[in-house]
């Protein structure tokens, strides 16, 4: 087997592979259109499911992407975007289970609106530290 110089491993510092900018900038957009989706839909049920699998696909892009990104600036925004998925997904699921209870519906829609406020915002700050090239921080 051939041993290569850890310099030369993709995603180390000063390798010769640029980290997966474009990605992370497929995944920002692919996840703001989910925020707008879901702020416009506000929690339509046949609506949001359709618009969700943009969250998913920018999710799957960000995992896929990650450990190329390990070592570079742009390792912090895909982790930021995964937390963002996974958070807003767990409010959602709240906001269904709160659904079921029929009494909970007051409480679910205004939940849902949130959630989608918080998306949008997690997507345009990190967005905006991503294009001066600037990690996230405490990421």
């Amino acid at each position: 087997m051939a041993e290569f110089p850890a310099s030369a491993s993709p995603g180390a510092p000063g390798a010769a592979g640029a980290p997966p900018v474009s990605a992370a900038l497929l995944a920002y957009a692919l996840m703001g259109a989910a925020g707008v989706a879901g702020l416009v839909s506000s929690g339509v049920s046949f609506i949001a499911p359709l618009f969700g699998l943009l969250g998913i696909a920018a999710v799957i892009i960000c995992h896929v992407k990650r450990g190329e990104a390990q070592g570079s600036w742009v390792a912090p925004h895909l982790r930021w975007m995964i937390r963002t998925f996974w958070f807003s997904l767990l409010w959602s699921c709240i906001g269904w289970l709160l659904v079921l209870t029929i009494v909970g519906i007051v409480i679910a829609v205004p939940l849902w609106l949130v959630v989608s406020l918080w998306i949008l915002y997690r997507v345009l700050r990190g967005y905006l530290l991503f294009k001066d090239s600037k990690p996230v921080p405490g990421m």
